[in-house]
């Protein structure tokens, strides 16, 4: 099996040695993804909920690079700064998923890059 690089101009550049996402089969890995602006990659949002909006916009914009949607997600995971934003986040999660529910874990770690507050993976089946 080859594994395929996926890239896209829509979602912010990788900020470290990783790709946005990684096809395998008919699987999509996508990196973790930052509330950073994809043109200016400067954080986005005051609080957890505006930059959970950034954060799934540029998921997205990944999946859509690799052939996929929010509908092909099967598992995510959300890293977030405070475990008290875990509201605000699920209200915006479940905006962008509607009535699709991937499994998921949420887990409250010390620190984010860039400093932010919420950061989203997950995998998708193609």
């Amino acid at each position: 099996m080859t594994a395929e690089i996926i890239q896209s101009t829509s979602a912010p550049a990788a900020i470290g040695p990783y790709s946005q996402a990684i096809k395998a089969g008919n699987l999509l890995f996508c990196s973790g993804q930052i509330a950073l602006d994809p043109k200016t990659m400067q954080m986005v949002g005051a609080n957890a909920a505006e930059q959970a909006e950034q954060v799934l916009k540029n998921l997205a914009a990944v999946l859509t690079a690799g052939g996929a949607s929010m509908a092909h997600v099967v598992r995510t995971t959300i890293f977030l700064a405070s475990m008290s934003d875990f509201a605000a986040v699920n209200e915006v999660y479940g905006k962008h998923f509607g009535n699709h529910k991937p499994a998921r874990a949420t887990v409250a770690v010390k620190e984010l890059p860039k400093g932010g507050l919420v950061e989203i993976d997950c995998i998708a089946a193609l």
